[in-house]
């Protein structure tokens, strides 16, 4: 772990307003940018949930014009995000204000990269791709979890091919981010499991990513620590806000880190996924967390050892290999404490369906900046052992 002093760092995040009440700044920030017209992006489920009406009446009461786009899916499709285009254009609006999950929120990032260079979405797969500024974006996450709000990252499904796409470029950066805890009070405990745990992912691939260093180290611990502090709790009392903010806080700062470190083999491995069966991207990194940490672990000992100590485990006096069990067992341990105990089989993964996971998974982004290096054949076995 030499890191040369010559070593550049960039860390790139938005402006952030976090707190309960957060919300309610909408209109002031739309205002700030010389919004003419709102394209306001969301789901049903976040409709339902009420989030969409309570943005709007911001809105209203800031006097700002804006129009609703709720046709997203899950996994965002980019269908989605041309029909999400399509209505900017015709509409006239000039910002983006997206409520929501990572579903919602990758939308809307989709949404301005098309409005501003008139290209198709899937086009722009890859990093930096990005050729023009987007249009103003203020996001409100309505999870713990994704980090869309603080990231660098575009997540699109390709329906067509069945394979999801990372884009990577500081141009997706939100303006505003705009973290309120009160907005997640309509999670179930499955989402809030899912996202909790997504969150978590993000802290320790982050912290052993090949691309970390000393401004997201700090981000990444104290993710996992808030994480592993709060989450258990948060599923046993649904209503507790102050859990609620230490675990937004967590997603947070996981967020602040991985999008600065990037990620690794399991993100690439759970897009491969999630982009073949469409099942939610937070329970995918649940079912293959511990059997890439057992992969990777030989590869940064170290840095597993402080992940595992951060997480609880007492690790005075234990040998390497001891470490890796116990850290192995307090994620599976922290998992079942929040009911998610599944593994792929359930979900109808078959052996039949590992070769092209496999191949997916190969080409995406993150798999770049796992600490150790990957083949096709590596990533068929860590699939084989999660089913």
């Amino acid at each position: 772990m030499s890191h040369e002093l010559s070593n550049l760092r960039k860390f790139v995040a938005p402006e952030i307003l976090f707190g309960a009440g957060a919300r309610k700044t909408v209109g002031n920030y739309a205002r700030t940018f010389g919004a003419r017209k709102v394209l306001l992006v969301s789901d049903p489920g976040v409709q339902k949930a009420g989030w969409v009406a309570d943005v709007e009446q911001t809105l209203r009461e800031a006097l700002i014009d804006y129009v609703v786009f709720t046709d997203v899916s899950p996994n965002p499709r980019s269908e989605e995000v041309m029909r999400g285009a399509a209505l900017y254009a015709s509409e006239g609006c000039n910002l983006i204000v997206a409520v929501g999950g990572g579903s919602p929120m990758d939308c809307a990032k989709g949404i301005g990269i098309v409005s501003s260079h008139g290209r198709h979405i899937l086009e722009f797969e890859g990093v930096d791709t990005l050729t023009v500024p987007i249009p103003p974006l203020i996001l409100i996450p309505t999870t713990s979890g994704t980090s869309a709000d603080v990231s660098q990252f575009a997540i699109i499904n390709d329906e067509f091919e069945r394979v999801k796409i990372s884009i990577v470029s500081k141009s997706v950066v939100p303006d505003v981010s705009l973290i309120d805890p009160e907005t997640t009070m309509t999670m179930d405990p499955f989402l809030t499991a899912c996202t909790g745990v997504d969150a978590l992912v993000h802290a320790i691939e982050a912290f052993v990513s090949t691309g970390s260093g000393p401004m997201t180290d700090m981000h990444a611990l104290d993710a996992i620590r808030l994480i592993n502090g709060n989450l258990a709790d948060l599923i046993r009392h649904p209503d507790d806000l102050r859990l609620r903010e230490q675990v937004m806080l967590g997603s947070m700062k996981a967020g602040l880190a991985f999008s600065n470190a990037i990620l690794g083999a399991v993100h690439a491995m759970s897009h491969s996924l999630g982009g073949y069966l469409d099942l939610p991207h937070g329970l995918c990194n649940a079912m293959l967390l511990e059997h890439v940490i057992d992969f990777n672990y030989r590869e940064t000992p170290d840095k597993f050892k402080v992940i595992a100590d951060t997480l609880g485990v007492d690790v005075r006096g234990m040998n390497s290999s001891e470490i890796r069990k116990r850290l192995m067992q307090r994620v599976i341990g922290l998992k079942q404490e929040v009911g998610l105990k599944e593994s792929l089989g359930v979900f109808g993964v078959n052996l039949s369906d590992i070769p092209s996971l496999s191949k997916n998974a190969i080409k995406d982004p993150c798999i770049l900046t796992n600490p150790r290096k990957s083949s096709r054949r590596d990533v068929e076995v860590i699939y084989e052992e999660a089913l």
